[in-house]
């Protein structure tokens, strides 16, 4: 995305945390204010990159927020804003599913940016694949989309190489990014790379080269679950290798001066994907915790040790 957006930030501020609960409750003043802290903490930390989903505490993260921007406008001008669509919970219709069908991406869309209060959306991602995609249905709604001016650029979320590849195929516009769950506590992306070839890939089932893949065709790498719910910054340890791992993050912080949730997500913008780490706390102080990791650069040795502490084990 850096080649796509001068101004987008190395942090993603996902805003899941937003609006209140997943029901139907009305947002109240405190939801608005709490969004509006939010936004102000986020540029105050350098970080213009907003990440929503129509479904997000159903609907509501995005009514907030556009309710915040609703109270200084101008903040649009800063910011990239890109939101999801695609998946749709259980109703009355049917179960939970998955939709790329033409009337429900265009509603999406337009949904989105009514509850937003925006003309455009930066980046439109298709937040998880439907088996059931018609390949030039999809695509012929996305370019038009992109012609109405509704959307600028299109991405994916939880997408691998080959499913990247062929929506591509038939897409005349560059796909720009792509959201996965990446962090210290979930590497298959990382060690799809590093056991080649052994009994521990082959019982991965991860899908081999997407992180290549997107490399090499300048998809931008977004990751989702960065943190990895805290586990190694102070929240609850799982187990006896996650408290090892939090002792050394406490170390490493300690020595580069900084915070723990700054060495996790300095790790993994330590690789050379250039991954853009999503975080999603609403508390100011920790917001600004997570954006100090933009002031570190682990050394290559530090780098294998945290790999090595929550592996449990050396490398290959």
């Amino acid at each position: 995305m850096k080649n796509t957006f001068s101004n987008a930030s190395q942090l993603v501020y996902g805003c899941m945390g937003l609006g209140g609960s997943w029901d139907d409750s009305q947002l109240t003043a405190a939801h608005i204010k709490q969004a509006r802290t939010v936004i102000d903490t986020a540029f105050e930390q350098g970080i213009t990159v907003f990440d929503h989903a129509d479904i997000y505490t159903l609907g509501k993260a995005e009514s907030v927020f556009g309710q915040a921007l609703k109270e200084a406008p101008s903040m649009r001008d800063d910011m990239i804003l890109q939101s999801k669509c695609a998946i749709r919970f259980a109703d009355e219709l049917g179960p939970k599913r998955y939709d790329f069908s033409a009337h429900w991406v265009t509603e999406s869309v337009d949904n989105s940016l009514q509850r937003l209060g925006i003309s455009h959306l930066d980046i439109l991602l298709l937040h998880r694949p439907d088996p059931l995609m018609e390949l030039d249905e999809l695509c012929t709604t996305l370019m038009q989309l992109q012609q109405q001016g509704k959307i600028r650029h299109v991405g994916v979320s939880n997408m691998n190489s080959h499913q990247i590849a062929y929506l591509q195929s038939a897409l005349d516009t560059p796909i720009v990014a792509n959201q996965l769950e990446m962090s210290l506590g979930f590497r298959d992306w990382l060690e799809d790379g590093i056991t080649t070839g052994s009994p521990a890939n082959r019982q991965m089932g991860y899908a081999p080269g997407t992180l290549e893949y997107c490399m090499q065709n300048k998809v931008q790498l977004q990751a989702w679950g960065s943190l990895a719910q805290g586990r190694f910054s102070g929240g609850q340890a799982q187990d006896s290798t996650d408290s090892a791992v939090q002792q050394l993050v406490a170390r490493l912080a300690s020595e580069y001066e900084t915070t723990p949730e700054a060495v996790v997500l300095g790790w993994l913008m330590r690789h050379p994907a250039n991954i853009q780490p999503v975080i999603g706390t609403t508390n100011p102080d920790r917001i600004a915790a997570c954006a100090r990791a933009t002031d570190i650069i682990l050394s290559r040795e530090h780098w294998y040790l945290l790999l090595e502490t929550v592996r449990g084990e050396e490398v290959p």
